[in-house]
Order: C-alpha cells, then structure tokens, then sequence
C-alpha cells in the first residue's frame, strides 16, 4: 500500500476523531439500537433502521481511519531543510500577477485539505505548480477558467 502524507496536525485530527468514533460514537449507536429494538418489531422500525445505518457508516470510517493510520507518512515541516522551496507542508504566500492579489496556501495531505483554511491538497493543480519552486519564481497554474499566473512571495516551515 502506497503511503499517506500528513502533516503532524493533521495526524493528530485524524487520531482524535478515531478515537471519537470508538469511544463516544459507536457505544451511543449500540445504545440506540438496543432502545430502538427494545420498541417491537424490528421489520417496520425505522428508528432501528436508522441506528443500524449509522453503525455501519461509524464501522466504515473506523477501518478507513484506521488503514490510513496504518500507512501514513508524517511530515514534520518544521523539521524539513528550510531552503525557501515550497515542498509538503509549507505555507505558501502567492501573489496573482494579473490582479496584484495576494494568498496564502499550506499544501498538506488529501484529508487535511480544506478550501476554506486555505489548506489545499498536495495533488491540486496549484500544489502541483508550486513544487520544487521557491520564493521569487513565477509559476502557471493550470485551472478550468485558464492558466493563473502567480508570484512566490514567500515560503514558510510553520
């Protein structure tokens, strides 16, 4: 099996939620199963259905946690030779050449990747521009709406 990049963070994120699923999640679904058979006839009991649903979501994202936990490959940014390239874990500050606009990326592992945090997966398009490049180096990334042109402003090992 191939491994799994992470970020120490994102390690830790994934590690919290599993042990969330098996300590709180999954003994509050049994308990709600046992209510919902305790109600009769388990053929038209929805809310047995229901909680019998959601264990088998639970039991999926445990092992699916779990096989990534068994072949993740942290990465300790702050630990990484700090030569100004943006690499796997570093935050990123661009600026788009066209409209002078400036953002900043933290490039992190597919399950860590949130739009919204400005943390974008290591096998996006802007990622894949950005690798290997450093600060001062003019990059194209390819999107669907057209090639964005953006400047390196700065590469930081946070």
């Amino acid at each position: 099996m191939q491994s799994i990049p992470m970020t120490v963070l994102g390690a830790i994120a994934l590690e919290a939620e599993l042990l969330k699923l098996k300590d709180v999640e999954r003994p509050r679904i049994v308990e709600d199963i046992a209510t919902a058979r305790a109600h009769g006839d388990l053929k038209e009991n929805a809310e047995y259905h229901a909680a019998k649903e959601e264990q088998s979501f639970c039991e999926g994202r445990i092992k699916e946690i779990e096989s990534k936990l068994s072949c993740m490959q942290v990465i300790d940014v702050s630990r990484l030779n700090q030569d100004g390239r943006c690499v796997f874990g570093t935050t990123i500050t661009l600026m788009n050449i066209d409209d002078d606009n400036e953002i900043t990326y933290q490039i992190v592992g597919e399950d860590e990747a949130d739009i919204a945090l400005n943390k974008i997966s290591c096998h996006s398009p802007i990622a894949a521009a950005l690798m290997g490049n450093e600060e001062g180096d003019e990059v194209t990334v390819k999107a669907p709406a057209g090639d964005i042109q953006y400047e390196i402003l700065e590469v930081q090992y946070l």
